[in-house]
């Protein structure tokens, strides 16, 4: 019986995990800071995931914010660069990062769990970030070296302030805040 209620709380908490980095991977493109970034408060429901249920929940999770990035604005930017380059970069990115946050958590809880929490939401969004980093680089060179001709930069700095910009900033700090946080909450009302 106890067995059965823990698999119904996890699978009741990854449908709102789910459905959270849905609304957030959708409505995260609308807030612009300069630029192409974007304000992204999805991989906290990623982190939370991936530190709660494992790396493959994380690898869902991320799974889910690439698949719903397709359908937003933001998306037709750049499958107006290359189709196939946007979903591979954005698929491999949301899944890797994922994978990435449930892997180190693992390493690290027998030493201490929110130290393995903390330390996930700093790698999350650095796996993600370096793989759109690694996207860009492979199938979007020609649009990063004619806008960095064009602002007169070298093509690191431009992908660096444009691409990346804030959002990496940002994305990195919420994570670190908020990660831990929510991560907390859960393990209290798990004792409950």
């Amino acid at each position: 019986m106890k067995k059965s209620m823990e698999r119904i709380r996890m699978l009741t908490l990854m449908a709102l995990l789910t459905a959270l980095v849905a609304v957030l991977s959708y409505f995260g493109g609308f807030i612009k800071i300069g630029g192409l970034a974007s304000i992204s408060l999805t991989l906290i429901p990623v982190v939370l995931g991936a530190s709660l249920y494992g790396p493959l929940a994380g690898a869902w999770l991320g799974a889910v914010s690439g698949v719903i990035f397709f359908v937003t604005p933001d998306a037709m930017f750049w499958f107006g660069l290359s189709i196939p380059g946007t979903v591979i970069t954005v698929m491999i990115k949301g899944i890797l990062a994922g994978l990435c946050a449930g892997l180190v958590y693992n390493l690290i809880k027998k030493v201490n769990k929110y130290v393995a929490v903390i330390v996930s939401a700093i790698v999350c969004p650095i796996v993600n970030t370096g793989i759109f980093l690694l996207g860009c680089l492979v199938f979007f060179m020609d649009t990063v070296n004619a806008g960095a001709t064009a602002e007169g930069m070298s093509t690191f700095g431009y992908l660096i302030i444009f691409f990346v910009g804030l959002n990496f900033v940002f994305e990195l700090l919420a994570n670190i805040i908020l990660s831990p946080a929510l991560y907390r909450l859960t393990e209290i009302r798990k004792r409950k």
